[in-house]
């Protein structure tokens, strides 16, 4: 069994007790269920921001503990101040150490698009997304059907969400593109064994269509990689544990901020 078999084994017994928790039709009146999200579109290429989604993480399972120490209202309105398009919220409890309380304080802290970074494997994750504070949510080719993908990307913009598509390989890339999506991110980490490989961006670059965002995820940690993805055709960069992996976040992507 792989991590992410693990991860989304694990992911639907979650689900299901947080279904008989908390029913769907409470979370339809949650206050930010009816609250409007902010274009991810728009955020990523304003030319006043940087294209960074930047992650907010406490741990995962390829490098353990990262920070545990970082407030993540305080980490957020740093990404914001330091230019960031978006940020990414970690909601998994098991593997990453987030909870969806995160993702409520970060949109209480900052103006710019949420993305909830979850492994989403049931409808109610995406109306739970919505109901939290998100704006953007993430769905990943490689643990769902294409059926699954379009259905869900379908549903999330029906609810207002933006949909961040994850791709690994060409075969993933071309059976889901869908007109309901918004952004197509290449995962730059294998999600098997997380070794990481900036060529995998490189190589799907031109085959993703001109309609979608188009973003690199996972294994930036250089300004100098953004410059050549950028000069190559990229908008959007998802920057994970760079930033968190240090004693201040905030710091750490201004600093990389002056670089770029």
């Amino acid at each position: 069994m792989t991590i992410l078999d693990k991860i989304i084994e694990r992911k639907k017994v979650e689900v299901e007790k947080a279904k008989a928790l908390v029913p769907l039709e409470q979370l339809l009146n949650y206050p930010y269920f009816s609250v409007a999200c902010l274009s991810l579109r728009e955020s990523i290429l304003d030319p006043e921001k940087t294209g960074i989604i930047a992650e907010y993480k406490r741990a995962s399972p390829s490098k353990g503990d990262i920070n545990n120490t970082a407030a993540v209202e305080d980490v957020v309105k740093a990404y914001e101040e330091a230019g960031a398009s978006a940020v990414s919220v970690l909601t998994d409890g098991e593997f990453f150490k987030g909870n969806l309380a995160d993702l409520s304080k970060a949109r209480e802290a900052i103006s710019i698009p949420i993305l909830r970074k979850e492994f989403i494997v049931d409808k109610y994750q995406i109306t739970e997304a919505k109901a939290y504070g998100a704006d953007v949510i993430l769905l990943i080719a490689a643990c769902l059907k294409k059926e699954e993908v379009q259905e869900f990307a379908a549903y999330a913009k029906q609810i207002g969400l933006n949909v961040l598509l994850e791709v690994h390989n060409e075969q993933e890339l071309l059976d889901n593109l869908f007109e309901e999506i918004d952004a197509i991110g290449v995962n730059n980490r294998n999600l098997k064994d997380f070794s990481v490989d900036l060529q995998h961006s490189y190589d799907l670059l031109n085959q993703i269509p001109t309609e979608y965002i188009k973003v690199s995820e996972s294994g930036i940690s250089d300004p100098s990689t953004i410059k050549n993805l950028k000069k190559a055709g990229f908008q959007g960069f998802l920057i994970g544990e760079n930033f968190m992996k240090t004693t201040d976040p905030g710091q750490a992507i201004k600093d990389f901020v002056k670089e770029i």
